[in-house]
């Protein structure tokens, strides 16, 4: 039973994700300044090493793999590369509730 709901757990997550994530676009267009280039460049780079380092580090080690990604995040938002679109409150509730409920499904197995 416990691995029913965790498996449901992951799946809410999911959907919450899918549905948040369905209003934000990333673009590419052309840089009129030189360093939004470099910022989506940068970005790039640093989500690729927040990953590897989140993946491949040892246990003690890995929570340093979310400097990257923070770091990662914030270059696609100063680069000007990803178009936020608006979201309903409902939405955007579901969509919050989903991934809180799964997330204690998924970690606890229970709500």
């Amino acid at each position: 039973m416990a691995l029913i709901a965790r498996l449901i757990g992951i799946v809410l997550i999911g959907t919450g994700i899918y549905f948040l994530g369905n209003n934000i676009i990333f673009t590419t267009n052309v840089y009129p300044y030189f360093w939004r280039g470099i910022a989506a460049d940068g970005s790039i780079l640093a989500l690729i090493a927040g990953v590897m380092m989140l993946v491949f580090l040892p246990a003690r080690e890995k929570s340093w793999g979310w400097i990257p990604i923070i770091i990662g995040v914030v270059l696609v938002f100063f680069s000007s590369r990803a178009i936020l679109n608006p979201t309903s409150l409902w939405q955007f509730l579901l969509s919050f509730a989903s991934m809180a409920v799964g997330y204690k499904l998924a970690t606890q197995g229970r709500l």
